[in-house]
């Protein structure tokens, strides 16, 4: 039972990436060997990607160049769009 209060406390975590390698093969491990855990995991990442799927809304260019001129304005440095490589800002 510890375990499966490890593993599902740090799912998000697994599912992010975020986890050192060993303890991506614990979390691993478990999940080969616990059903009820697989099951979570499988709802969790499944849900991940139905949200991504669906939640794609696009920010009209009009509010983009309005929020970069206000940052401007206020001393502020955009964020660079997804065209921009983040390496070199």
């Amino acid at each position: 039972m510890a375990d499966c209060n490890e593993t599902l406390r740090e799912l998000y975590q697994y599912l992010d990436g975020e986890l050192t390698d060993e303890d991506k093969r614990h979390i691993q491990g478990h999940l080969d060997d616990c059903s009820p855990c697989l099951e979570a995991f499988d709802f969790e990442a499944e849900l991940r990607m139905v949200v991504r799927s669906r939640c794609t809304d696009q920010v009209p260019e009009s509010l983009r160049d309005r929020i970069a001129r206000v940052l401007e304005s206020e001393g502020c440095r955009p964020a660079p769009t997804g065209d921009a490589d983040p390496a070199h800002p």
